[in-house]
């Protein structure tokens, strides 16, 4: 997340073969659990949802991007990746949304706290993934 003061692709369009940024997508191995860790933990709102035999749900509000879990398919553990994409959520405090989700029994990592830049913390979902959230650089 960048200071609010910069202005890097402000009033551009995507022009190339992608038109739009539409759903980060997460793999899980325990269906309901994700459903309520997602849904109730973190209090997102469902935006699409066909059917649990189906094994996919998106979360988030009409017109933005959504966060999507999918139901592992395969026998065995989820394999994980470093590099992987990270879904980053955007916050008014770090630490108070740190201290928040580790009230939730959420593993949370300690804020880092980049000048003129971002605060931001990493934190896991019951399977793993690694989530994000970002405000406002220190001193803002």
């Amino acid at each position: 997340m960048l200071a609010p003061n910069h202005q890097l692709g402000k009033d551009k369009k995507m022009t190339g073969a992608v038109k739009k940024l539409s759903v980060v997508s997460y793999q899980v191995s325990d269906w309901q659990r994700a459903r309520r860790f997602y849904g109730e933990t973190l209090g997102l709102p469902v935006a699409a949802f066909i059917s649990d035999e189906v094994g996919w749900m998106e979360f988030g509000e009409k017109g933005d991007v959504h966060l999507a879990i999918r139901l592992w398919p395969n026998a065995g553990p989820i394999p994980h990746c470093d590099g992987a994409a990270c879904a980053v959520f955007e916050v008014d405090d770090a630490y108070q949304a740190v201290e928040l989700l580790r009230q939730r029994g959420i593993q949370c990592e300690d804020v880092v706290a980049i000048p003129f830049m971002v605060t931001y913390a990493n934190f896991y979902d019951p399977d793993g993934n690694r989530l994000q959230l970002a405000g406002p650089p220190p001193g803002a």
